[in-house]
């Protein structure tokens, strides 16, 4: 299920296009979301769609520990130098908003030591409904929410809902377990977003991540173009 909004641009991009040897560095994606919301479930689903035609690397944020980075390991969805895990010691927003250092210093250690790369995605620990990243560190960002949190939460908006590029709306296959009304958080979100796109997920379907895949191999395109 997704609404039927315009996937086709990038609506912005960092300044620093270039690495220092004058090469195109890779496009970085940010992922970010409540606890719980299934954002490292998304990022290693995502690895395993893109992996085989995508040269890609992952970094994670936690608050203490190194956690997701470790899930995605225990998956084996990359080879482990192809992941970094970043300590941010405070609030997740801090390192993807306000104090980007740490995570600017984890995906320039990766093109360098793996790279070329075409993709970075950067997960954001679990934060709130105001949870943005800094054009500074990535160029398109997704906003994962489930509807085990309540189909009220697009309605109640926030920065990461309205203005992510892509919303994400995870786990419909537990709505009727729940109570969410999906009808209802589509017609929410198309309010709160305009013509910014809305996909909904279940990472347990058929079609699994394939939505979300199909919209990063676009801002790949547009990036590359």
């Amino acid at each position: 299920m997704h609404l039927d909004h315009d996937h086709t641009h990038l609506t912005a991009v960092s300044a620093d296009a270039r690495r220092p040897d004058g090469s195109r560095r890779a496009l970085r994606i940010g992922l970010g979301g409540p606890v719980g919301s299934g954002k490292t479930a998304t990022v290693a689903a995502l690895c395993r769609e893109l992996r085989d035609r995508l040269s890609l690397a992952v970094v994670t944020n936690d608050i203490y520990t190194r956690e997701d980075a470790e899930f995605l390991l225990r998956n084996a969805v990359l080879p482990p130098e192809r992941i970094q895990a970043v300590e941010t010691g405070a609030c997740p927003h801090t390192a993807i908003r306000d104090d980007i250092s740490a995570n600017l210093e984890a995906v320039e250690d990766l093109e360098d030591a793996v790279g070329p790369l075409d993709l970075i995605l950067v997960e954001s620990g679990g934060d709130n409904l105001t949870a943005t990243f800094s054009r500074g560190l990535v160029d398109a960002q997704i906003f994962v929410i489930d509807v085990a949190g309540g189909d009220d939460i697009p309605r109640k908006g926030g920065p990461g809902v309205t203005t992510a590029d892509l919303l994400v709306v995870n786990k419909t296959d537990l709505a009727p377990y729940v109570g969410s009304d999906l009808e209802r958080m589509a017609r929410d979100a198309k309010e709160q977003r305009g013509d910014l796109p809305v996909l909904f997920t279940s990472l347990t379907s058929g079609v699994g991540v394939a939505p979300v895949a199909g919209w990063v191999r676009e801002r790949l395109a547009d990036w590359t173009a």
